[in-house]
């Protein structure tokens, strides 16, 4: 491995298609466009232009990292099969980094990361407690300062984008034995299997 080890980073797991491409710290390309919905498609061309703008090639990366969640459920299953993929065709770790770390990073510690869950539900980590799914209304922690979208006292503002975090932590683990990026879910998917029974295939 390079003394800088050259690592791309990107998430799914929101309204967005985001990365970001780092030489050891140094961060050299970042991208965040918002989109509801396409990120299956704009993925994959949208790190093809990030290398081109940095004049580098798919070999010329060290690892990869991706936003495991959580966060939409189609979304998260995007990057994560997409980070699955580039590493087994390219040899090369791939490092799965929770919303949660991401966020985090570069604060101090102890620190609640309330994420918005919809249904009047948050995603929530307070310090170091496990992370857990809390109804909004009443909500308390114990943590002395709060980050995240749904944060409501003693506001931190995150150190860094999303995408940029997500390749910091990981940056900060490589040489760590990792087992391969799953979807970090707090809650299962929206979707409800079909009532009728499948076809019988004769």
């Amino acid at each position: 491995m390079r003394p800088e080890p050259r690592l791309l980073a990107f998430d799914t797991s929101a309204a967005h298609c985001a990365a970001a491409l780092l030489s050891g710290e140094r961060l050299l390309v970042l991208r965040d466009e918002a989109m509801d919905k396409g990120q299956a498609e704009r993925l994959i061309p949208l790190l093809e232009e990030m290398l081109a703008e940095a004049g580098m090639s798919w070999r010329d990366l060290d690892a990869l990292a991706v936003g495991t969640g959580p966060g939409n459920f189609t979304g998260v299953r995007i990057a994560v099969s997409a980070a699955r993929g580039l590493a087994l065709a390219l040899k090369r770790p791939a490092i799965g980094v929770t919303r949660f770390d991401a966020l985090a990073f570069g604060l101090p510690a102890p620190v609640a990361v309330i994420e918005d869950a919809r249904r009047g539900e948050v995603y929530l980590r307070d310090g170091f407690e496990p992370p857990v799914i809390a109804l909004r209304d009443g909500l308390q922690v114990r943590a002395p300062r709060q980050v995240g979208s749904a944060a409501f006292a003693d506001v931190e503002a995150p150190r860094f984008p999303l995408a940029e975090a997500i390749a910091r932590v990981a940056l900060s683990r490589l040489g760590d034995d990792h087992p391969r990026p799953a979807p970090f879910y707090l809650r299962g998917a929206d979707a409800a299997p079909a009532a009728d029974p499948p076809p019988v295939i004769l």
